[in-house]
């Protein structure tokens, strides 16, 4: 160790934190570490955490905030001197490193950068594509430590040398003790409580409304699935044109907008079907719980998705964007001997992805990133 007990979480938002990363902070603190928390958004209280650092963060990238915020963080961090910095959120975690390089070497912490799901690919348009790679490889030479969720995103950081030392993670892990498939009359419960009719076939997406997480093409999809009800369960910029979209296509009694809910697994217990129109992932938790629960998944063929579905046994995979083709796989997927069949292999896709399993993987990786000299992980 670097004799420096303090260690600083960086994100776009306080929620994320919440959301993700509270048993790792409380663990961090239980090891006699001090652990602070430097976000955007409204502030959330986090296990471990004893002090919280609000952050201007901006989802537009050339916003004067965000470079408010290096210049915030570069203060921080060289005032409170931290042994590691972990990063999250791919707009926070660039700008956060842009603040390590303004520090002398001999002042900079060990930063770990963890990518949920970098926001291209080879199928991203050009410019895009080389406008995210190139933040990425201009933060390179500060990115000590790189944990990646998915293959595709390994392989990226790997040709591009992103990091130091490059380790694949199986996510954050989610509580199958939550997650997990309910009964029958449990299920028949479930509904009549949320008001939802006994023989509809139930879709669920749980997700931010945005343009990557493309819910209009769902939205539009449903004409075409009379005995269906979509679920979409979140918040975002776009909730409000989808509402409006759902009224266009006349199908507004059949599409439902719970907002932000605490109690997500009870939609999902209540679903027959997990569905996503997404146009990347990292390694998505919405899935990973759907599955737990019991739901074979649809999902668009991205980056993110290809590591949890395999076609025709847990879940159904369809070309991104392509209407018809998601109409097909649902028709297909809402076979009853086939659906009962990828029930089964969806709740054992999910297990290796348990909080129990993930928790001692990721805190071994903490442990040794920790000390100036980061060790070799195998992979």
């Amino acid at each position: 160790m670097n004799g420096n007990k303090k260690l600083l979480y960086i994100a776009s938002s306080f929620g994320h934190l919440a959301s993700f990363h509270q048993p790792y902070t409380e663990w961090l603190a239980q090891q006699g570490y001090e652990v602070h928390a430097a976000a955007g958004g409204e502030q959330r209280a986090l296990r471990g955490v004893s002090r919280y650092i609000p952050v201007p963060f901006e989802k537009s990238m050339s916003s004067p905030h965000n470079f408010a915020a290096v210049l915030q963080l570069h203060s921080l961090l060289r005032r409170e001197n931290y042994a590691m910095i972990s990063l999250h959120t791919s707009l926070a975690a660039f700008f956060a490193r842009l603040a390590v390089q303004l520090l002398p070497k001999r002042q900079r912490p060990v930063v770990m950068n963890t990518a949920h799901g970098y926001l291209f690919d080879d199928s991203t348009p050009l410019l895009k594509r080389t406008l995210l790679l190139s933040a990425e490889r201009m933060t390179a030479p500060v990115t000590d430590w790189l944990l990646t969720m998915n293959r595709q995103d390994k392989q990226i950081a790997k040709r591009y040398r992103l990091g130091r030392h490059i380790v694949p993670t199986p996510g954050m892990g989610i509580a199958l003790t939550r997650f997990s498939p309910p009964s029958q009359e449990e299920k028949r419960a479930l509904r009549r409580a949320i008001e939802l009719p006994e023989n509809a076939l139930v879709l669920i997406y749980a997700a931010e409304f945005s343009s990557r997480k493309n819910q209009r093409m769902l939205i539009s999809a449903m004409p075409e699935l009379p005995n269906a009800v979509l679920l979409l369960p979140g918040r975002g910029a776009l909730l409000d044109d989808c509402r409006i979209l759902a009224q266009q296509k006349g199908v507004a009694d059949r599409v439902r907008f719970p907002g932000f809910t605490s109690n997500i697994e009870q939609y999902y217990r209540a679903a027959d079907l997990c569905v996503s129109s997404s146009r990347s992932e990292g390694l998505p938790f919405n899935v990973m719980e759907a599955m737990a629960c019991g739901l074979p998944a649809v999902l668009s063929d991205v980056k993110g998705h290809e590591d949890l579905v395999r076609s025709g046994e847990n879940g159904l995979l369809f070309p991104y964007d392509d209407q018809n083709a998601f109409i097909r796989a649902v028709k297909q997927a809402a076979e009853p001997v086939l659906q009962a069949q990828m029930s089964a292999a969806a709740i054992q896709t999910a297990v290796p992805y348990g909080i129990d399993t993930v928790f001692p993987t990721l805190t071994a990786i903490y442990s040794q990133a920790i000390p100036n000299q980061p060790k070799e992980v195998s992979e």
